[in-house]
């Protein structure tokens, strides 16, 4: 008999979630990961009492309201709102598009002077049916904004032209009409005191989770602790990449810890937008928990092609990978391994959706033993 019910590959926030879930359910789970810390992508380090986001800046936003107080139940979140700043060559703007943008780019007050002019500039584009990312966003939003805040971005941060992009990537572009600078709509925003690593390790209490564990080097050993396996790896590894690679872009960190300054740009996100700064945006850590801690952490962000042995961030959900990841899925049917998260998914998750996934995953989960 199995020691244990379920088998879970990976202590990032889905794996969390998922094994948080089932234990409450009065299941059995090991937590294995391959790195030596939970927390995944989310996991976060205190540098001179500033908590660092390792993987990139992670704020916790949504309107379900289930999520909201499955989240709250592992730390106080502080009351955090995030309000992006996107400068291009100097210039500053508000992120999203929103009154104080419109009175930047154009000189408008009101609302009814933006929508003349974001109007005229899509009557003017003439684009009816968008063939690709820079016609898509272009209909939507106009060309000078799409010339200084969508299209350099864009382009590092997908290492493709706009027009050689699928229009899909940018399904809407958010247009406020009014002067709100929070980024999200969603009711719930903030961060959780402490720390994300914390939250997660608080969400793990009780649960045995082993760290330093390779799943795929130990795989016959490690599938017969449990009945079930929940893998949240990437699919295509997994199966040894034998129908082929899925594509990704990832990121390149460069993280700078400065004592002698205790504030470097005002704000815990500003977008670098055009296109000769190499990195998409710069994070000062401090900011998310409004300037505790002695000096200053700052990080600035380069997307990078995916290559092997790199972090996986965002999968290239064009047609081609769409449909070799739908071929992987199949060889999964019926049998042992669950796929999960982001990875096993294919799909970029916000945190709250990553939860709300788990919550789902779980409640169609083929009956293990009582």
């Amino acid at each position: 008999m199995s020691k244990y019910d379920y088998l879970i590959v990976g202590a990032g926030l889905y794996g969390a979630a998922f094994a948080r879930i089932a234990a409450d359910d009065g299941k059995t789970c090991l937590v294995i990961d391959r790195r030596e810390n939970i927390g995944g992508n989310c996991f976060t380090e205190n540098v001179h009492g500033i908590n660092v986001h390792k993987y990139g800046a992670h704020i916790f936003h949504t309107d379900d309201e289930k999520v909201w107080k499955f989240a709250q139940r592992f730390a106080e979140f502080n009351r955090y709102t995030n309000t992006v700043i996107a400068n291009y060559k100097g210039e500053v703007y508000s992120l999203p598009f929103n009154m104080y943008t419109f009175n930047k780019m154009w000189g408008v007050i009101t609302p009814e002077e933006a929508e003349a002019k974001l109007q005229s500039q899509r009557e003017e584009a003439g684009i009816k049916e968008p063939q690709n990312l820079e016609e898509q966003a272009i209909s939507l939003i106009g060309r000078d904004i799409y010339e200084k805040l969508v299209k350099g971005y864009t382009e590092k941060q997908w290492g493709r032209k706009a027009t050689e992009l699928p229009a899909f990537i940018i399904k809407r572009l958010p247009v406020r009409l009014t002067y709100d600078n929070n980024y999200f709509n969603d009711r719930f925003q903030g961060i959780p005191i402490g720390g994300y690593t914390q939250w997660i390790a608080n969400m793990l209490e009780g649960i045995e989770v082993r760290c330093g564990v390779d799943y795929l080097q130990n795989r016959e050993e490690l599938d017969a602790l449990a009945d079930k396996v929940i893998y949240t790896g990437m699919i295509d590894e997994f199966y040894g990449f034998k129908l082929g690679c899925l594509e990704y872009r990832s990121l390149r960190f460069e993280t700078e810890y400065m004592a002698d300054r205790s504030d470097y740009q005002g704000n815990a996100v500003v977008n670098y937008t055009d296109a000769e700064t190499p990195y998409t945006r710069i994070i000062e850590h401090k900011h998310f928990e409004f300037g505790k801690g002695e000096g200053t952490v700052v990080t600035k962000e380069y997307p990078a092609e995916w290559k092997p042995g790199d972090e996986p961030y965002y999968p290239m959900n064009n047609d081609r990978n769409n449909s070799l990841y739908e071929e992987y899925t199949k060889l999964g049917e019926g049998g042992k391994v669950f796929f999960g998260g982001r990875l096993g998914k294919y799909k970029y998750y916000d945190m709250d959706d990553t939860i709300a996934c788990a919550m789902a995953d779980y409640a169609i989960m083929p009956c293990v033993r009582k």
